[in-house]
């Protein structure tokens, strides 16, 4: 079995082993192209060129309180994780309130839903992640794994996928997958971007999706290969795409929202602030 200072060691050598077969994980690869994956030319496994493609948006709905950090989909209609007030927000496709109750996390940028339960993913003390129940009682608070055992450091994005939480962890720089029930780490896919945001769990596929920014504060998506970590494709927005944040998938379709939020801006500054949108490939 795993053991902490095994892992930590495996991190650090870009690969990752654990009892359910952990394989290989790829590191951003140097010079991947800006405006979501860094510089220069992007190449996934075994020197082949990485797919490089663009993305426009089209806009659904208005999020009920206007700073939609992280979107999660469920049965019943989007979850969202209102960074501003930390509240879980349910609304249907049509953007209509359902339900919404506060959380103790703090600055949330992340939302993941699974199991009955919603996953909220603090990005300010007390940070980790909170797992509630859909009327919002709180089932229990976990710090990211590999930290202090009081701080394990702010978070980006979640994702529920079959009993696992993936994370989106500042303090590793990379992509954390974690057993909800035992909370071990089980993998882990390192990134270089300069910022990320949310990601998605495409289960046609079973790739690994995340919000990327680059130096020159360009937009982008990184598509990983979630078995490998290896890179399948990246994307960057066009101009006058909407500032994505929060990301999921439905009905074959990447969804994505603007927190209104965003470094080095004034509040609100993005046109597209508060808006839940649709991303489509051009």
């Amino acid at each position: 079995m795993t053991t902490r200072r095994n892992f930590l060691s495996a991190l650090a050598a870009g690969v990752v082993s654990s009892p359910i077969a952990i394989r290989g994980v790829n590191a951003q690869q140097p010079g991947a192209p800006s405006g979501g994956a860094g510089r220069g030319a992007a190449r996934g496994g075994r020197g082949a060129a990485v797919p490089s493609k663009t993305v426009k948006t089209t806009t659904l709905f208005k999020s009920p309180e206007g700073y939609p950090n992280g979107i999660a989909v469920s049965a019943q209609g989007l979850w969202i994780a209102e960074q501003k007030s930390d509240n879980a927000v349910l609304v249907d496709w049509n953007g209509k309130l359902l339900k919404t109750f506060s959380t103790p996390s703090k600055n949330t940028s992340g939302i993941a839903y699974g199991d009955g339960h919603v996953f909220m993913a603090a990005n300010r003390e007390p940070f980790g992640i909170f797992q509630l129940t859909e009327d919002g009682k709180l089932v229990w608070h976990r710090q990211i794994p590999l930290g202090a055992p009081d701080n394990g450091g702010g978070c980006h994005g979640c994702e529920y996928v079959d009993g696992k939480l993936w994370i989106a962890t500042g303090r590793m720089r990379g992509i954390l997958r974690v057993d909800v029930k035992t909370w071990q780490p089980e993998m882990f896919i390192p990134y270089s971007f300069p910022r990320a945001h949310g990601i998605a769990y495409n289960r046609r596929d079973q790739s690994l999706w995340m919000v990327t920014g680059s130096e020159d504060d360009k937009a982008g998506l990184v598509q990983y290969d979630s078995a490998t970590g290896r890179i399948l494709s990246i994307a960057t927005f066009q101009k006058d795409a909407a500032d994505p944040h929060g990301l999921a998938w439905h009905d074959d379709q990447l969804l994505s929202s603007d927190a209104g939020v965003h470094p080095g801006w004034e509040e609100n500054a993005s046109p597209t602030h508060g808006l839940v949108f649709r991303i489509e490939f051009v």
